[in-house]
């Protein structure tokens, strides 16, 4: 009797590591498909709106290109070109330049992501009424869980990222495909002659 169950009990535990281990590789190839239709390479602009944290609710155009973007909301602009990060707040005149870490990024990036989930996240997926919903989670500082709205045509709707117990959600109403000049993810202080610029590198 006791072989028996135990025999069982490996059967279960094999059964629920296989399901487990297709439920990430399902994840993945759906995220990867999402990532193959963007075409972050080429350029992509989007509409998005912003709420949780210390955003109250934003809704703004971003543009991307690689791992750079441009962000635009009625209170503030960011460009980042790869490493350099410059924050203008409209209503202070005031520019803030940074080097961000992957999670500061994430906040005003929901593509950002693509970046991350082929290394240091655990995968899984479940279907949602409109497509699939993929959860990731890691054990690493800055972004520890996150949740993908992607529907069935493999476009990303919405990202939702918890830091500490704050959660975030980004979503995105609309996307086209563009060509920029890398010169759209830089400040140009020659369009902001007044503001004031504060060096936090």
């Amino acid at each position: 009797m006791k072989r028996i169950t135990y025999i069982l009990l490996i059967t279960l535990l094999v059964a629920l590591s296989a399901k487990a281990a297709n439920t990430s590789d399902t994840a993945r190839k759906t995220l990867d498909k999402a990532a193959s239709k963007i075409g972050l390479t080429k350029g992509v602009s989007a509409s998005f709106t912003i709420t949780g944290g210390n955003f109250g609710k934003q809704s703004g155009i971003i543009a991307i290109k690689g791992n750079k973007f441009n962000a635009r909301t009625d209170n503030a602009i960011i460009w980042y070109d790869g490493k350099t990060q410059w924050l203008y707040n409209k209503k202070n005149d005031e520019v803030n330049i940074s080097t961000p870490s992957p999670s500061q990024q994430q906040n005003m990036n929901p593509y950002s992501f693509l970046k991350l989930y082929k290394s240091g996240y655990t995968l899984s997926q479940t279907n949602a009424a409109s497509g699939y919903q993929i959860h990731l989670t890691s054990q690493k500082k800055g972004i520890s869980e996150m949740y993908v709205l992607i529907d069935k045509n493999y476009n990303i709707k919405q990202v939702k990222i918890r830091q500490r117990q704050q959660w975030i959600t980004i979503t995105i109403s609309s996307y086209t495909h563009k060509s920029f000049s890398d010169t759209e993810f830089r400040f140009n202080s020659k369009d902001y002659p007044k503001a004031e610029v504060i060096d936090l590198r």
